[in-house]
């Protein structure tokens, strides 16, 4: 590898760090506040968007439904958020979230995956196809199963 390729890559993988111990950091910031990320995340976008169905969430956060519904369980048991049937289709269940959670929601710093999902809503179309395909280049270098 010549020189500018390993400086280059020597530069992509500590930005790559860095975004890691970003994402961890708040982790544990927001593990010390009782609540994780994705919850913080789940409240965020019940509070913006209305009452979702667990497949809509499970598309937000990218994870399967089942561990979207144990997220949602351990939202409800604190009282952040609750489920109900919905009028129009009884078999539809919509998940929306309580003032308790949207307080909880207001009042946690912006930060890690929440912060990144505002902040790349803003960005206009051309950056965000190069970040995509970066991306996209990672997971296939990481050999890591593309879940979203």
């Amino acid at each position: 590898m010549d020189e500018t390729r390993q400086a280059l890559a020597l530069e992509a993988t500590g930005k790559f760090l860095t975004l890691y111990r970003y994402l961890r950091q708040y982790g544990r910031q927001m593990h010390a506040e009782g609540v994780s990320g994705r919850k913080i995340a789940t409240l965020r976008y019940l509070s913006e968007a209305g009452a979702r169905t667990v497949g809509q969430l499970s598309t937000y956060l990218c994870i399967g439904d089942s561990s979207t519904s144990a997220l949602i369980d351990r939202l409800e048991e604190r009282g952040y958020a609750t489920r109900t049937r919905s009028r129009a289709d009884h078999r539809v269940v919509l998940v929306d979230v309580t003032p308790e959670g949207r307080e909880l929601a207001e009042r946690t710093p912006l930060g890690g995956i929440p912060r990144l999902r505002e902040a790349l809503r803003a960005l206009p179309e051309e950056p965000l196809v190069v970040i995509s395909e970066a991306m996209t280049i990672l997971v296939e270098i990481l050999e890591m199963e593309d879940e979203c």
